[in-house]
């Protein structure tokens, strides 16, 4: 017995009990033992699990069987979820990780996105302050065609480029360096703000400085005005060259008082913009032009960390015969060097050689260097990042995914806005302005025609002029609508052949007008498409109840005669008892004797039978109606 209780974790204990008949000896062999069973087991505690989250992970699209197989739903009954939505889905098509998310919350379950990004393979480290070293400037020279911009880049690679080979530098890679007083400054030889426009649309940040040439003997131009629209959008300082100041009608004082309506004023006069006094030439005052762009270069403290995976820019791409494709890349951060695996747009591959700005082979490229990069499977587009990778594994999926990216994109590039389509953007909210680019052939019509469109806007509805100018449509133009999703309106213009091309690729609604009354009534029709129409209800005719009726299976029918108007079956019924409103709701019946009416008019007796409401009495007045939706006036 005391091996079971001691095998059951009990204690036992012995208490000594004396025979009847003899005393009791406490002092004696025997102890006092007491006999106790005391339990080792503790007292069961109820505890309520936890609930475990019902999650599905999904990439960036995921088949409807498949997914109702994950929940262990039915696929009918996901499908009919997805028809509630608005998606019409049979068993085998995908749907995206938004619509999945909807459809997993109705079921009780969790969707995680799991797809990788480009931040899940590239190695993001932080930038200690002390790794930061200064790297030169990137600056772009933008201006009219005849104040000189190309005579003044020539006579700076004359002068200034560093090594020997000035003559075929640009013509090999579009961008070059320069070496003043022992420093670097890096111009990219970009055909104007056409290309800048371009990158800027894809989201590229590539310049640093913005170098603006105006000749001093003819003033502000179109081009002039268009440069300094797209270096101010692109939040770019402004270093202001004034060319030409050789010719004897030279007056560098008019062009800083005609600057200065758009916002560039002089140190001298109290702004904050850098004006020199160039002449391309008689090369006198380009190395004064240089220091300036180094003193600016000072003022941004440009730096970068050299000692990291290399990230990049796209400044251009072609496709040589002898080396295959080839890029343009502008190292922004880090260090690129062959044998590099990359990642750029929806193209991965491994750097196999690097050419300079002088045509010669490199091993590797620092910040703010400009370098051909050969290895590639494809072009890249102008304005995509390039990125040095480590893991090419997790790369290939990435890659994977944005050309399912990109081909969406190439079936979306019909979503441009145009003025036929504009009110069915705005509901969606894809448009929130009516952007427009205006080209005219006169100045007056320019004004004429941005006064008689500022009188359409209004509170809900903004019509913006980002940019107008004289001249042909050119592909500036299509740039930069395309960049801010804007329509363009050329008046007794018309658009350049590569403008046209540009705009049919980029799908930018391009309108041309003779008359102004017709650019204006064109954009008042779009304008009142944009407003939400106004729902306003209209009175058809009242009814007056004379008998009611209760049919089986129906309910009770009003016996009515026609006082006024008419009656329509499907209309909006309005239940009046002594003139105030005791039911609003539909007609569920109308009938002339015992066959079915589309409408009755005055005069004429009928039964009517009012949606889910019986409690009709003789000498109710029944009000029918219906709810248009009016074109909103904008006057």
């Amino acid at each position: 017995p005391k091996k079971k209780i001691k095998d059951l974790g009990l204690v036992y204990e012995e208490r000594y009990v004396p025979k009847k008949g003899k005393a009791f000896k406490p002092y004696g062999r025997h102890k006092k033992k007491k006999l106790s069973m005391k339990s080792k087991f503790k007292q069961t505690e109820i505890t309520t699990p936890k609930a475990i989250k019902k999650v599905i992970k999904i990439a960036e699209s995921i088949a409807v069987g498949d997914f109702s197989q994950r929940m262990g739903i039915k696929s009918s009954d996901v499908i009919k979820k997805l028809f509630d939505l608005g998606v019409i889905a049979h068993i085998n098509q995908t749907i995206d990780v938004d619509t999945a998310s909807l459809i997993a919350e109705e079921f009780g379950y969790e969707v995680d996105k799991v797809a990788l990004t480009i931040t899940d393979i590239i190695q993001t480290v932080e930038d200690n302050p002390e790794h930061l070293k200064p790297r030169p400037p990137v600056v772009t020279i933008m201006g009219h065609v005849d104040h000189g911009k190309t005579s003044l880049l020539d006579t700076i690679r004359e002068t200034n480029v560093t090594g020997g080979e000035a003559g075929g530098i640009t013509q090999h890679i579009g961008a070059y360096e320069v070496l003043i007083n022992k420093k670097e400054i890096v111009f990219l030889d970009t055909p104007g703000h056409e290309a800048f426009t371009a990158m800027r649309a894809r989201g590229a940040s590539v310049t640093d400085i913005v170098i603006l040439v105006v000749a001093a003997d003819d003033g502000v131009m179109p081009q002039t005005k268009e440069a300094i629209n797209h270096a101010k959008a692109a939040q770019v300082p402004i270093i202001v060259a004034i060319n030409k100041i050789d010719k004897p009608t030279a007056n560098p004082q008019r062009i800083k008082q005609d600057l200065m309506n758009y916002g560039l004023v002089a140190e001298e006069w109290g702004g904050d913009t850098i004006f020199a006094e160039v002449s391309a030439k008689e090369k006198t005052g380009i190395t004064h032009l240089l220091e300036l762009v180094l003193l600016q270069a000072e003022m941004l403290e440009l730096k970068a960390n050299p000692d990291k995976h290399a990230v990049a820019v796209v400044i251009e791409s072609k496709l040589d015969k002898g080396l295959g494709p080839v890029a343009t890349v502008l190292v922004r951060e880090g260090t690129l060097r062959v044998g590099d695996p990359f990642i750029t747009g929806a193209i991965i591959g491994k750097v196999r050689a690097l050419i300079n700005d002088r045509g010669r082979r490199v091993r590797k490229a620092t910040p703010s260097i400009p370098v051909e990069v050969l290895g590639l499977p494809d072009t890249p587009d102008a304005g995509d990042e390039f990125h040095v990778i480590s893991d090419e594994k997790k790369a290939k999926i990435v890659i994977s995914q944005r050309q399912k990216q990109l081909r969406a994109k190439v079936l979306a590039k019909s979503s441009k806005v145009t003025l036929e389509e504009l009110y069915e953007k705005i509901k969606e909210g894809d448009v929130q302005d009516l952007n427009i680019i205006l080209k005219t052939d006169v100045h007056g019509s320019a004004q004429a025609v941005n006064e008689s469109l500022a009188k359409l806007s209004m509170e809900e509805i903004k019509i913006q002029v980002l940019h107008d100018s004289v001249g042909g449509i050119n592909e500036t133009d299509i740039n930069l609508a395309a960049a801010s999703n804007a329509i363009v309106i050329g008046f007794n213009v018309r658009p350049e052949p590569k403008a046209s091309q540009l705009a049919a690729s980029e799908k930018v609604d391009v309108r041309l007008y003779t008359v102004i009354y017709d650019v204006v009534n064109d954009i008042q029709k779009a304008v009142k498409g944009m407003l939400a129409p106004i729902k306003q209800e209209v009175i058809l005719g009242h009814a007056e109840v004379r008998e009611t009726f209760n049919v089986p299976k129906i309910g009770r029918i009003a016996g009515t005669f026609i006082t006024d108007g008419k009656v329509i079956r499907g209309s909006q019924i309005r239940v009046l008892r002594d003139s105030v409103v005791i039911y609003n709701g539909a007609i569920s019946s109308l009938k002339r004797f015992k066959e079915d009416a589309k409408e009755v008019v005055s005069g004429y007796e009928c039964g009517i039978g009012v949606e889910n409401f019986n409690d009709i009495k003789i000498g109710d007045v029944l009000e029918s109606y219906i709810i248009e939706e009016v074109a909103r006036d904008l006057n």
